[in-house]
């Protein structure tokens, strides 16, 4: 009754109009540079190596490095190799335009729904988390869903996305109600999406190689021993797909990419294996890197390139980098999983 005469009760003329009653989908990946040339490289570099959770030393050390040396050089090498991968049609990384077709594909797939609405956010760069919260509460979702694109959790990449989340939320009058989505390392619609893209990715190769990697991003080992779960879901996630694609071990391997400084990170190290086995006799080698949702940087400069050119020189001769699930229907099946999963209960 009294709810009903609340409800009754005229607005005064004052009352700010508050829209609501919407529900969103915020996906939210690494992030990406403006632009591939030295300023804009900076201040992402900047954002992204001051993040307390993916650089974890004391400051008293980090500081004078990072801005001491690291933002001084690491730009330019770093816009170079942007460079190289940089999509010039669209005027932005392969990251960001396979993000916001992924958006778009899921915005399709819930159309049926008015009341959902799709968005993206960078953890790092644009757009922000904060300015995608804050477009997404402008269109009265007071129920926000988000989701961090990385299937196998860990502090530096999931956790950190919540931060930043929740660090917005403290400053909103009106705080949407928030959702985060689970990892999914060993979910069995991503499992077979993985090895039925791996397979059509081969079937496409004029060789058949005699290993097949499978490369993670790598973190210092050092978190696996404070209880990061990282590498045991990767670990999951590797075996699954080794055996949904019926490998032998000494076919498939799996290994940690892009380590940074002289700590020791999770091994074997990628670059180091691809070493190994061109030097061991191995002539034909291709790599996947399954914890990717979207090539980048780390997989088609890092992988495609520099990891093929250290097969090449060291004995190897035929190499293939695998492509990630991306916006295909494979990778769009798994967003489309997770999120319908996730949204029970509000939809």
């Amino acid at each position: 009754m009294t709810s009903h005469l609340a409800s009754a009760l005229p607005v005064p003329a004052d009352h700010p109009v508050a829209a609501s009653g919407r529900i969103g989908v915020l996906l939210v990946n690494l992030g990406t540079p403006d632009a591939p040339t030295y300023w804009p490289m900076r201040r992402y570099l900047k954002e992204f190596l001051s993040d307390r959770r993916v650089i974890e030393v004391s400051r008293l050390l980090w500081w004078p490095l990072l801005n001491g040396i690291i933002l001084t050089t690491r730009p330019g090498k770093s816009g170079a190799k942007y460079a190289s991968i940089w999509d010039k049609a669209e005027n932005a990384s392969p990251l960001l335009v396979i993000t916001r077709l992924q958006t778009e594909k899921l915005a399709e797939t819930f159309a049926a729904d008015s009341r959902l609405t799709v968005d993206f956010a960078m953890r790092y760069g644009n757009p922000s988390i904060a300015s995608r919260i804050d477009a997404l509460r402008a269109k009265g979702c007071d129920r926000i869903l988000i989701v961090p694109l990385y299937p196998q959790y860990a502090a530096a990449t999931s956790a950190t996305v919540c931060d930043k989340a929740f660090e917005h939320l403290m400053t909103l009058r009106w705080q949407p109600a928030v959702r985060i989505a689970p990892q999914w390392h060993d979910d069995p619609v991503y499992i077979e999406a993985l090895a039925s893209s791996v397979r059509q990715s081969l079937a496409k190769l004029d060789f058949e190689p005699e290993v097949l990697l499978a490369s993670f991003h790598g973190v210092p080992k050092n978190y696996l021993i404070q209880g990061d779960p990282y590498y045991c879901f990767a670990m999951k996630t590797g075996r699954l797909l080794r055996e949904a694609l019926g490998f032998s071990e000494d076919r498939f391997k799996i290994t940690f990419q892009s380590r940074f400084g002289k700590e020791e990170w999770l091994k074997p190290y990628t670059d180091e294996t691809v070493e190994g086995l061109a030097k061991s006799g191995v002539k034909r080698l291709a790599i996947v890197a399954p914890g990717f949702v979207a090539d980048c940087l780390e997989t088609l400069e890092e992988l495609g390139e520099e990891n093929k050119e250290i097969f090449q020189h060291n004995g190897g001769e035929r190499f293939a980098y695998l492509p990630c699930l991306n916006d295909s229907p494979e990778g769009q099946r798994v967003l489309e999983h997770v999120v319908g999963r996730e949204l029970q209960g509000w939809v």
